[in-house]
């Protein structure tokens, strides 16, 4: 990897607001917070915080990597949309990448990784040498994700991939299941200005 990548990773698909910072190799800031709440609040300041410690600025970075899920839906969308909203106005790339690929990141293919899902269920994924299956959720258990280093990985995946250069698609959420809310089924009126 170029020794000037900068990648800002962030991550609020769980009970947390995570951030790392990748220099070149090396992780050179991680912060996990727990929380159940308030991630839409805190992930700005967060993410200032890491750069800042780091001693970078926004105009520093090379791309933003961001965990699409599985997870919390609405956690999800709070890092997917920040990480949208963010390239979009930094010009970087911003790159999606699943808690399951960071937790396969780095083991001999074949392997299948699983995540804690509400109501003793998984999100299970087998990823063979081909490349991975879809995401399923089943009943079963999994212990929680060690945070600061699927946080690390998800960088160092997200670091791959820009170095692979070409197009990168949008980050989008990794949902197991379809949204508990349906769409509105009368639209609401149009306001023309």
């Amino acid at each position: 990897m170029d020794h000037d990548t900068r990648i800002l990773v962030f991550d609020t698909s769980a009970a947390h607001c995570a951030a790392a910072l990748l220099c070149g190799d090396d992780i050179v800031a991680l912060r996990v917070e727990k929380m159940a709440r308030g991630q839409g609040e805190r992930i700005m300041g967060l993410l200032e915080e890491v750069l800042a410690g780091a001693g970078l600025g926004w105009r520093d970075l090379s791309a933003l990597g961001v965990g699409t899920g599985p997870g919390n839906f609405t956690g999800i969308r709070i890092s997917v949309s920040a990480a949208r909203g963010l390239a979009l106005g930094l010009a970087v790339p911003a790159i999606g990448v699943t808690t399951l690929e960071a937790l396969a990141h780095g083991t001999p293919r074949p392997v299948e990784v699983a995540l804690p899902a509400p109501r003793d269920r998984v999100y299970r994924q087998h990823f063979a040498v081909a490349g991975p299956q879809a995401v399923r959720l089943e009943s079963g258990a999994a212990g929680a994700p060690d945070w600061p280093a699927t946080l690390a990985a998800m960088a160092r995946i997200a670091a791959r991939r820009l170095a692979r250069g070409g197009a990168i698609a949008r980050p989008a959420p990794c949902y197991a299941r379809p949204a508990d809310a349906a769409p509105p089924r009368d639209p609401g009126p149009v306001i023309l200005p």
